[in-house]
């Protein structure tokens, strides 16, 4: 077998998806989870708190960005359950802020050390889901391999 066949039939062992609550992610999500079960993968699960979305006020109350993220990350354990249950055997949740596509490339990337990033098309607010420039900014600047879903 060339290096070239090799490198097709790859096998991912840190797979890194972003979810929110859009369609797209969802699909994005359950692929990944199929795809961590079957290959055996770590499989970590991120979401970012966009910082954007808060007011002046709300970005001020520790109170308030601190109740946000608590929901997120319950949120995401219901991903969790449900990747368990689908066997994937070996799983962690990230939540962390900022911008969404960078936030991922720049901080959860590195910190997870993971070789595939699986993400949907559409964000599910603003006019990024018009534009889809999440998923694009992560495909272009991603230092691993990017799996966008649609």
């Amino acid at each position: 077998m060339s290096e070239s066949e090799k490198d097709v039939d790859k096998v991912f062992s840190r797979i890194l998806v972003g979810v929110d609550d859009s369609a797209d992610a969802q699909l994005a999500f359950k692929y990944a989870v199929r795809r961590a079960a079957k290959d055996g993968a770590k499989l970590f699960i991120t979401s970012i708190l966009e910082s954007d979305e808060m007011n002046v006020f709300q970005a001020l109350t520790k109170d308030y960005v601190h109740g946000e993220r608590d929901e997120l990350e319950a949120h995401l354990q219901d991903y969790a359950k449900f990747a368990d249950e689908a066997g994937v055997q070996d799983l962690e949740i990230i939540v962390d802020e900022g911008d969404p596509g960078e936030t991922i490339v720049k901080n959860v990337i590195p910190a997870t050390q993971a070789d595939l990033l699986i993400v949907g098309s559409l964000s599910k607010k603003g006019i990024r889901k018009y534009f889809g420039s999440q998923a694009a900014y992560m495909a272009k600047y991603s230092p691993i391999s990017v799996m966008i879903i649609r």
